[in-house]
């Protein structure tokens, strides 16, 4: 028995060996160049022996574009990490000779009413491992790079000759970088199968996120990351005629590829993307019968967001295409089909790449002729609009309508400065602070994704988020059908609104808290030693209104002199892209300068728990809005070391959405009765009910299946999520969380099904649902009638300390601007709430 058990370890040894060999991976029907470099010549190991680390793979591609007349290479800017973001270029010598004008040809196409295919190449844009630790995608790349500079046979060099690939070989360096590290250091020199073993278990966060935690699969739209602007850059530079986009899922999985389930297709997609999708799966599925993997089609997934890479090029005159390969999560795992090699799921990354590059070749022509239809069809359906605009903006925040505007200028949307300030349906739009979107331009069905609110589907199951209205997103003023003579002068160089210090004081200066930036200042104030203070009251001066929340710094008494503070509140001004204005005396209409009602302002000092328990997701948008955005210094607490950390350091802790060991509760409470602020989010709500920190009411929600069969049962449970979407609360402004916000309503993404019944008081419930709430995206009925009249947060003294939450994400993937405000108040003016 022990002699069977070594044989069978041999021959299973000498299979994995084997299975690293380029002859493994590669097509046998051509030869190839011995002058192009290896991937082992250059990373000093066989593909799917180890996990390739990204400067690895950057030091190959640079070989190979070295070494290959096919291959041109660029890099597109940095990570976070200040990791290279890589484009190569794989085409025939012959295109590349010419490769401006080809570009210019394929985006002429797209702005022609007759064009010719015939000799034109196709463009295909494919991406691997935009999950970090999905990584035989980027694995991969390493083999689908050589192939095409290495192959001689004829059919390469047609399929060259015929198309232009953008190869983006890691689309999430920083991630793939921490999960090779993890993955290599616990490889053993005997690979282990076994599932329970720590290479197979990543430590929290994993590698799957970018630097700040953040899936960036989802961000194709919003364009918030470094990682995401230089890939949308090259988007639009080309606007490819298919996209790939490779990625990994459970280890017990087969093969995944494109179209998704039909019914969860956004409306706005074309219906014969999704055919021409299908019919580019046929060679999906003979070149894997090849190999004999197993795969599937039109049972999972969809193609309704599209802030998603397999959907974004879907709404853009392309073909999005998703590929999900079973995951080794390692170097080789058991799974209910066997044991799962790395260099399999390699393979087959490889083999769908391939066979992508086969169905371009093959309906070159349909796919250069749909999307000149697709461009065709936009122009004509944008024709009918002429005359017709969207408008939106903040005439007391310019920062936050400039960021919106930033989004539309990265897709290529064309937009304008308003002529002069107007009003339409009720709202005031300011010159400065206001820009205008004509209907009639190229883009027309992006920008109706964008700005679209939509309540009614055919399906009520999502992969991800059924809303994203960027107006509510930004909680911006927004018109539509507004007429097109208000247009200004095209933005082409967009350009923040500056801060400046009106004039110097001697007595005391004034800053509306209004701006987006208002709370970067006012950190930076505090962090320097100078006093401030907030007001709580409304107030006019100088025939200027002051809202509340207005920041008052007295110029008596501070360390800096009237000179020097001048000086320095200029500088913040300008750096934040703030107006602080000055005033010459204390007397007003309304309070005072002196009075009361105006509250001396502490320095945050901010602690954000992560690790294990909690959602890193959430737990990253916190810390890139902080260390991005506001340029406020944040301590990450490990929940590992919780217990032996000195809180009384902060007097703001933020619990995002997880859970805490028990032992932990005795010190976080302590400190809360203390005088410190405890901020949770999410479902961090419950873990703090029940462990006495606060008490909330929540509302449940009974449901009976009825007439739901046992094959239905999931589509039923399914279909009682909140996967993402959007709702009007109404705010009461006196209150500080909500200092800031001109108006009395505001539109927040919710994701949970946490509802908290509103207190019997009313001034207790600063944010309200109102009665019918849905502005955008779906929401089961019964979840709706729950939702109605509930409150999004709640605020409690715990001795001397509070305890404030939000049942949902305020800072939503980056790009929710228009709710970030509550959370700064939150922390800024904690000791007033």
């Amino acid at each position: 028995m022990k002699f069977l058990y070594s044989l069978l370890f041999f021959v299973f040894a000498f299979n994995l060996q084997a299975q690293t060999n380029l002859d493994y991976y590669l097509p046998q029907n051509t030869t190839y160049n011995p002058d192009i470099p290896t991937p082992q010549s250059v990373i000093g190991h066989e593909v799917g022996e180890w996990h390739v680390t990204h400067d690895k793979l950057v030091q190959y591609m640079y070989a190979l574009a070295e070494a290959s007349n096919r291959i041109s290479i660029e890099n597109r800017g940095s990570t976070y990490e200040d990791r290279p973001l890589l484009l190569l270029t794989i085409t025939s010598p012959e295109n590349h000779s010419n490769l401006s004008e080809i570009q210019n040809a394929h985006i002429a196409a797209t702005e022609s009413n007759t064009v010719s295919t015939a000799n034109r190449p196709i463009v295909v844009y494919q991406g691997f491992s935009i999950h970090g630790n999905e990584p035989s995608g980027s694995n991969a790349a390493l083999l689908f790079a050589y192939y095409l500079a290495a192959a001689e046979s004829d059919a390469v060099k047609q399929l060259l000759d015929e198309s232009v690939i953008l190869l983006d070989p890691a689309f999430n360096p920083d991630g793939l970088q921490r999960f090779a590290y993890w993955a290599n250091t616990n490889r053993g020199k005997n690979l282990n199968p076994d599932p329970n073993d720590r290479e197979y278990r990543e430590v929290w966060p994993g590698g799957r996120t970018n630097h700040y935690w953040f899936d960036m699969n989802r961000d194709w739209l919003p364009v918030q990351l470094p990682e995401s602007r230089a890939r949308i850059a090259t988007f639009h530079k080309w606007l490819p005629n298919i996209l790939t986009d490779h990625h990994e899922m459970g280890t017990n999985s087969t093969f995944f590829f494109q179209p998704g389930i039909p019914s969860r297709t956004h409306p706005l997609t074309p219906k014969l993307n999704q055919e021409l999708t299908k019919k580019i799966g046929n060679y999906h599925a003979k070149a894997l019968d090849k190999i004999g993997s197993l795969y599937y089609t039109e049972e999972n997934f969809d193609d309704f967001y599209y802030g998603k890479g397999s959907t974004f090029p879907d709404i853009n005159g392309g073909i999005g295409i998703l590929f999900e390969q079973a995951s080794s999560r390692g170097h080789i795992q058991e799974s209910a089909n066997g044991l799962l090699t790395f260099p399999f799921t390699i393979r087959n990354q490889f083999t769908a790449a391939l066979s992508t590059l086969e169905a371009a070749e093959s309906m070159r022509e349909e796919l250069l002729t749909y999307q000149h239809n697709f461009y065709k069809n936009a122009r004509q359906e944008a024709a009918k609009e002429n005359g017709k605009a969207i408008v939106f903006g903040d005439e007391k925040d310019a920062a936050k309508t400039y960021h919106l505007a930033e989004i539309l200028k990265r897709q290529n949307i064309t937009f304008y400065d308003i002529k002069s300030d107007f009003k339409a349906n009720g709202k005031s739009f300011k010159k400065g602070y206001s820009y205008i979107v004509p209907k009639n331009q190229k883009h027309t069905r992006l920008i109706n994704a964008m700005f679209e609110k939509r309540t009614t589907f055919t399906d009520s199951l999502f992969y991800d988020i059924s809303a994203w209205t960027f107006p509510l997103a930004f909680n911006v003023d927004y018109a539509e059908n507004v007429s097109t003579s208000h247009l200004g002068e095209e933005v082409t160089e967009l350009t923040m609104k500056p801060g400046k210090v009106t004039v110097k004081s001697n007595y005391a200066y004034l800053m509306q808290w209004h701006e987006y930036y208002a709370p970067k200042a006012l950190n930076a104030i505090l962090k320097s030693g100078i006093r401030a203070k907030v007001a709580m009251q409304p107030f006019t001066l100088q025939n200027t209104s002051y809202d509340y929340g207005t920041i008052l710094i007295p110029v008596q008494n501070q360390s800096k002199n009237a000179d020097e503070l001048y000086s320095f509140l200029n500088e913040i001004a300008k750096e934040s892209h703030v107006t602080i204005d000055a005033a010459s005396t204390g007397l007003t209409e309304g309070i005072d300068l002196g009075s009361g009602k105006f509250r001396t302002l502490e320095q945050p000092k901010i602690a954000l728990i992560v690790g294990d328990g909690i959602t890193s997701y959430d737990a990253g948008e916190l810390w890139h809005l902080f260390d991005q955005r506001f340029d406020m210094t944040v301590t990450k607490l490990d929940t590992r070391s919780l217990q032996r950390t000195n809180l009384d350091r902060y007097n703001t802790i933020i619990l995002p959405s997880g859970s805490l060991n028990g032992a932990d509760v005795k010190a976080l409470k302590t400190w809360v009765e203390n005088g410190g602020t405890l901020i949770g989010y999410r479902y961090a709500l419950r873990w703090l009910n029940n462990n006495e920190f606060l008490k909330l009411n929540f509302k449940t929600v009974e449901r009976t299946a009825t007439n739901i069969s046992f094959e239905e049962r999931s589509d039923y449970n399914g279909a009682q999520v909140i996967g993402g979407a959007i709702f009007e609360t109404k705010l009461d402004r006196s209150h500080p969380v909500n200092f800031g916000y001109k108006n009395d309503k505001l539109a927040m993404f919710r994701n949970t099904t946490l509802f908290v019944s509103a207190d019997k008081q009313s001034y207790n419930n600063p944010i309200q649902y109102t009665k019918n709430p849905l502005l955008s995206g779906y929401i089961s009925q019964s979840n709706l009638d729950s939702l109605s009249l509930t409150v999004p947060f709640k605020v409690q003294r715990l001795r001397r300390g509070n305890v404030a939450v939000f049942t949902d994400n305020t800072n939503f993937r980056a790009f929710w601007y228009g709710t970030n405000k509550l959370l700064l108040n939150t922390i800024f003016f904690r000791e007033q709430l």
